[in-house]
């Protein structure tokens, strides 16, 4: 083989040599002969190199996979040789190979075994055991090769075809009658000697017991010997998981109804017997650690006894069905001591739970037994919604997320309570609510918190207790945890207010003071900007009378730093002034008493900027500057086909605002972060001011587009192709001005050269000329596409001729024109009929425009040389010749006549 191109197999060469390897791998596969270099490189053992064993062992299983009907009985004989003989090299082997390489020869194995098993090799397994024994390297192949095995006859991921179906069908019936109890025995004994001296073979045997019940005949591992292993392995800590996974794939398998109760209920006796369901016991972290796991089969098991009782009513075998109820009674008490333990992992496996709540819905009676366990059920819920008091409130991190998703588990436990008695659960929450926000100077914030929290889960069907809470004074409570469930439940519940809009008033002075904005918390202060903006918008109504109020009151808290929260609240009273019953003079007031200090705060800090010398102290003013700007987005977002800009007059505030901000394109420290907060208020413009919008914007552009960047441009375009696609026509001479500037600029920044190391660079040089940046490309080509197919579709659909006129100047013809770069050149120019799909939006508007385009100033057949086969029928798009580096000044022109 060609040892320089293995040695480029290593993942950490230079991506272009790798390319090159992997193009060899493709000529050996394609290659009769080369499977026979790769078999016998690994039977003599010819490389160390692990990468190029796998490479050879990828041959291998190309080979045995797609065409081993056409290889010779010499030639699979030789395969075969060459695996087992590989197999007996790693028994007397002194360092394991690294675990990708007997990964893929348990593959290749599995692959032989699936094509030779029912014909040629009936005695492979026996084989495999012959070489392995009980040698630990052996041991872990064995098993390996098992589970390839597995995968390739069960797995559901694997997509077959019906005659690969059949076949794996047959597979498994001989199997079954020919080895598997073999196999069974092998794993006995695997684990006999292995259970306390390898912790990583026991657990991968465990794994492929796990895999192999669900098909082989359950006998051979539902008795006494193999549960009591089972039972054994659960108690040692590094075995455990996977001895409760093994155990839950026992519980697991596709049985008749009648079997299976009897399989669990045995199953059940024996854990019993054996102390596993002896859940109050002392506090044990190891014992806490196999609750933890044991939890999921004993779940797996009453959620199987419910599963055979829904068959047996469905067969109509009334009598079965009523002894598989009476035992899923019997367990109820354990299901009700692992949800209410005090260790979530445990209480976490729910679905016998919301199983058996869903069997007592569909019962016409319940018994008093029944109503019992109803209840138990609830109250453990309500305890289990507890936090903590161990819980850190100021650094939650990763508990937060997982008691938040916790408690989803719990909604769907109380969602099956309130459909199976909905008067006994909304009766207890009424009890609990009431009793906790009456004691509450008394009670732990825990309880306040969940007391609230099951509030808002129901108070859709509990309207009284929001009265209650908004009443109460709860909202007081120091504890961060009860202040925010309070702002969460009103805010969820809004529409109470719209009934009882006396209420209003109080939940608003909440939010205003130091429960809510002015909180002493950062992290609640920015919810409590979230909520409010969340409360006035779906109460607009109900705050006409309490808007200049509530202005006066939060005025001070409109700075642009911190501006965490500030988003929100400019959102906020952006909403209220927009959708007041004031007349239109009053809103146009409102708004500009609150941008003109933003205004006036923007120009002082952007004098400062120009002046500051120090760069740490030019981005935290650039920060500032880009968040005035953001707040005045913001409160254009209060807007709405209803209430214009216009109609509320707003219209000369915004107008000035535009033209304040405008002001930073000319800074030329910090560049990016200001062009960036300007480019994003003209969106919001061109949606609000429509036409009053276009004065402004050549002058914008032409800053814009100054010693712009990739990421300048990544945030123009996009400008661009919004005034295009919303005025169309009326845009036609700014496009004029703008179309060769444009395309100067974007060529300028894809042709400076890729960054030191950019491997990415290197895989696009099929598609870009050499030397063009990566990072350059993803920003700019998808938003120069898009810029293309609108501009192109614009002056197609009207029917107008385009002739554009550029200066030229020597060697204008190797200039890098813009079919070439989307569509390539001269012999290498690809045709249209094969255009990749970045090229295609970029083209196919310029074949649209091409019966109106015509070239000016160039002969038409130099044009049409320069612009390669594949756009000769295009004569047009004459770009000036572009240097690397500063731009080259010039006079650009376009004419739509």
């Amino acid at each position: 083989m060609d040892k320089q191109a293995l040695l480029r197999l290593n993942p950490n060469v230079d991506s272009d040599f790798r390319q090159r390897a992997l193009a060899y791998f493709e000529q050996l596969k394609i290659s009769p002969d080369a499977w026979q270099v790769c078999a016998e490189a690994l039977a003599q053992r010819t490389y160390s190199d692990d990468h190029v064993k796998l490479f050879c062992f990828q041959v291998l299983e190309h080979q045995v996979k797609y065409k081993y009907s056409e290889l010779t009985t010499v030639q699979q004989q030789l395969i075969r040789e060459t695996l087992i003989s590989w197999l007996q090299a790693q028994m007397l082997n002194p360092q394991p190979e690294k675990t990708f390489i007997p990964n893929k020869a348990a593959q290749v194995l599995a692959l032989l075994f699936v094509a030779e098993y029912l014909t040629k090799w009936p005695k492979f397994f026996f084989d495999i055991l012959s070489v392995v024994d009980l040698n630990p390297r052996g041991v872990d192949l064995y098993l390996r090769i098992l589970m390839a095995i597995n995968s390739e006859l069960v797995d559901r991921d694997v997509v077959h075809t019906s005659e690969e179906a059949h076949r794996n069908t047959l597979i498994k019936d001989t199997m079954r009658e020919q080895c598997i109890p073999n196999l069974v025995e092998s794993w006995y004994q695997i684990s006999q000697n292995y259970q306390y001296t390898n912790s990583e073979v026991m657990c991968q045997c465990l794994e492929v017991v796990g895999a192999y019940v669900s098909w082989i005949d359950l006998s051979f591992l539902a008795n006494d010997r193999f549960i009591n292993m089972l039972l054994g392995h659960m108690s040692i800590e590094v075995l455990r998981e996977e001895a409760c996974d093994c155990l839950f794939e026992v519980v697991n398998k596709g049985m008749d109804p009648a079997d299976k109760m009897k399989l669990v209920e045995s199953l059940c006796q024996v854990l019993q017997s054996a102390g596993f369901f002896s859940i109050d016991q002392e506090e044990d972290v190891d014992f806490f650690s196999m609750l933890a796991r044991f939890s999921k089969p004993v779940n797996r098991m009453g959620q199987s006894w419910i599963v055979s009782w829904s068959k047996l009513i469905k067969n109509g075998n009334i009598k079965n069905a009523q002894e598989a109820l009476q035992a899923i009674e019997t367990k109820v008490a354990l299901m009700l001591q692992l949800l209410i333990h005090e260790d979530d992992d445990i209480s976490s496996n729910i679905g016998f739970c919301c199983d058996y709540l869903h069997i007592l819905k569909q019962l016409t009676v319940l018994s008093d037994q029944q109503k019992a366990n109803v209840e138990a059920i609830m109250l453990a819920v309500m305890k289990k919604l507890t936090y903590d008091e161990e819980y850190n409130f100021e650094n939650e991190g990763q508990d937060k997320a997982m008691f938040v998703e916790y408690r989803k588990q719990l909604k769907l436990v109380l969602d099956r309570l309130a459909q199976v008695s909905p008067e006994l659960l909304l009766a207890s929450v009424r009890r609990v609510f009431s009793s906790t926000l009456q004691n509450r100077q008394t009670t732990r914030f825990v309880e306040v918190e969940v007391a609230i929290r099951l509030l808002y889960m129901l108070a859709e069907a509990l309207p009284g207790m929001m009265r209650t809470l908004v009443t109460s004074g709860v909202s007081s409570y120091q504890h961060t945890s009860v202040t925010l469930e309070f702002f969460e439940t009103v805010v969820r519940y809004e529409k109470f207010f719209t009934v009882e809009p006396q209420h209003v008033p109080c939940v608003l002075m909440a939010f205003l003071d130091h429960r809510g904005l002015r909180h002493s918390s950062a992290k609640v202060q920015s919810k409590m900007a979230y909520l409010f903006s969340r409360f006035v918008k779906s109460l607009n109504k109900q705050m006409n009378p309490f808007i200049e109020d509530i202005l006066n009151r939060i005025q001070d808290l409109l700075k642009l730093s911190p501006p965490e929260n500030g988003h929100q609240s400019f959102l906020s009273i952006g909403v209220m002034i927009v959708n007041s019953e004031y007349p239109a003079e009053r809103k146009e007031a409102l708004m500009r008493n609150l941008l003109t200090p933003l205004m006036e705060k923007f120009k002082i800090l952007l004098e400062n900027l120009m002046l500051a010398q120090d760069e740490e102290r030019q981005a935290s003013l650039a920060d500032c500057l880009n968040h005035a700007v953001g707040f005045a987005s913001r409160t254009s977002k209060a807007f709405s086909n209803k209430q214009t800009v216009k109609q509320c007059g707003c219209s000369e505030v915004y107008l000035d605002c535009l033209q304040t901000f405008l002001l930073a394109l000319s800074c030329p420290l910090q560049k990016g972060i200001l062009r960036s907060g300007v480019c994003t208020f003209l969106h919001r413009m061109i949606i609000c001011l429509e036409e009053e919008v276009f004065p402004f914007i050549p002058s914008a552009s032409e800053h814009i587009l100054k010693d712009c960047e990739a990421k300048d441009l990544q945030e123009f375009i996009p400008l661009i192709n919004q005034i295009t696609a919303k005025f169309k026509v009326q845009v036609s001479p700014f496009l004029q001005q703008m179309f060769m500037p444009l395309l100067h600029a974007i060529f300028e920044v894809l042709l400076w050269p890729a960054e030191e190391n950019d491997q990415s660079a290197a895989l696009e040089t099929d598609f870009f000329s050499p030397g063009v940046g990566s990072s350059s490309l993803q920003l700019v080509v998808p938003k120069s596409a898009q810029l293309w197919l609108n501009w192109g579709l614009l002056w197609a659909s009207k029917g107008r001729k385009c002739t554009l006129i550029g200066p030229w100047g020597v060697g204008w013809e190797k200039a890098p024109l813009f079919p070439t770069l989307v569509c390539g050149t001269g012999s290498q120019a690809p045709s249209l009929q094969a255009l990749p799909s970045t090229q295609e939006p970029v083209c196919l508007p310029l074949l649209s425009m091409a019966p109106r385009l015509s070239c000016q100033g160039t002969p038409a057949g130099q044009c049409q040389a320069a612009l390669g086969p594949s756009l000769a029928s295009l004569p047009f798009l004459l770009v000036p010749q572009i240097q690397r580096g500063p731009r080259q000044q010039g006079t650009v022109m376009s004419t739509l006549p």
